[in-house]
């Protein structure tokens, strides 16, 4: 598929310049139109931000559920800070918010942060109002064609997106530790892209340390860092990371790898679905595996005196269909997550979610959990019924 090439084109580019790769996984499919029922928030404006009509915050900046990103027509937060407010320890309350709905804990977002910094550049090389709407948002002649702009030739050395401007490290095109040793080995001042994108400078910089031009490889130019990348110095927490990954660069390398084939799996589901012959052997916490069935199925007999069992158990039809119901009804198609297999209704925080009755779920996994094991401890050549199976 296109997206499968799209992940693997990524992978290949990494382990070009020198990167460790985890694994790779093929099987995701292709999607030919926007699906209809995706939910990108109630903002009546391309990139709106908190004070406008339909914010996606509330009270204390808190994020709408289920949202990530922190505005319309951003996949993550704002690089520039939040609504543009050059605040690194404000930067940083927004990055752990949206990454932990992404299920990242704080390693993993600065191996993914520093990782995907160490190569490439931002592209702010002249005024944003010479670029046009967004693609869907211009007129039906220039719809197809991608972002326009009239700065220049609009593209290569004319690029404006984001709209700061610049590397992050002196050798963009290479792995290594460059972006630590910029991050700390530099002081940094808030300056201007010439887009009017606030980012920062180094301060006294000297040659060694600046970047070639990616269009004129004989000219030197000065690296950047946005805010949300000050947030990696100035936040606690996050800069305690950084220092071990800028001291120990073997952890950092391999802490990018295994976050890297999260980011670009973990919306795959089960392991047993990825396809190819680079799928990592080794079973990871947030694949949610399930132990391999190691015994004999039960057959139609057994099937038939659990049912009897099952009936006669005290229990009412609406019990046994509500905790099945609750079981199953965690499934969701677009990653192929949760659902009855591995019976996790019994375990935190399912068994604990008020829509699912805590105490009478309680009740019934006692009472199914019994049969369970009266079944399993008795049945011969070795057979056993799951919980999951069960309910």
């Amino acid at each position: 598929s296109w997206a499968d090439l799209m992940i693997l084109t990524g992978n290949c580019a990494i382990e070009s310049m020198g990167g460790e790769v985890f694994g790779f996984g093929g099987g995701r499919p292709d999607v030919w139109e926007p699906e209809e029922d995706i939910y990108w928030g109630t903002e009546e404006e391309w990139l709106a931000t908190s004070d406008k009509t339909g914010s996606r915050y509330s009270g204390d900046r808190v994020l709408e559920n289920p949202l990530a990103a922190v505005q319309m027509g951003l996949i993550y937060v704002n690089p520039e800070g939040p609504d543009g407010n050059p605040a690194p320890l404000a930067s940083a309350r927004d990055i752990r918010e949206t990454f932990a709905r992404m299920a990242m804990n704080d390693e993993e977002t600065v191996a993914l942060t520093a990782g995907g910094h160490t190569f490439g550049k931002c592209h702010g090389a002249g005024d944003a109002s010479l670029v046009g709407a967004e693609p869907e948002g211009e007129d039906i002649a220039a719809q197809g064609f991608g972002w326009t702009s009239t700065h220049g030739t609009g593209h290569g050395g004319h690029t404006i997106s984001s709209g700061l401007e610049g590397a992050w490290t002196p050798n963009p095109i290479k792995w290594d530790n460059g972006y630590f040793d910029m991050l700390f080995g530099h002081e940094w001042e808030l300056t201007t892209s010439p887009a009017g994108a606030k980012q920062w400078a180094p301060v006294n910089v000297d040659e060694d340390h600046m970047a070639p031009d990616a269009h004129d490889p004989s000219r030197k130019v000065k690296t950047m860092m946005s805010t949300a990348d000050m947030a990696m110095r100035m936040d606690p927490t996050y800069e305690k990371i950084s220092r071990h990954f800028h001291a120990n660069p073997e952890a950092f390398r391999e802490a990018f790898a295994r976050a890297w084939f999260k980011l670009t799996h973990r919306d795959m589901g089960p392991k047993v679905r990825y396809l190819g012959p680079d799928v990592p052997s080794e079973d990871l916490i947030w694949q949610d595996p399930i132990p391999q069935v190691d015994h004999p199925l039960v057959d139609a007999s057994d099937i038939a005196d659990l049912k009897t069992k099952l009936l006669d158990s005290g229990l009412s039809i609406s019990d046994l269909v509500s905790t099945a119901w609750a079981s199953a009804a965690t499934f969701r198609g677009s990653d192929k997550r949760g659902g009855a297999n591995g019976a996790r209704i019994r375990l935190a925080p399912q068994k604990d979610w008020e829509v699912n009755r805590p105490d009478d779920l309680a009740r019934v996994l006692s009472v199914l959990e019994g049969i369970q094991s009266g079944f399993n401890d008795s049945a011969q050549g070795g057979k056993k019924v799951s919980l999951a199976d069960l309910i």
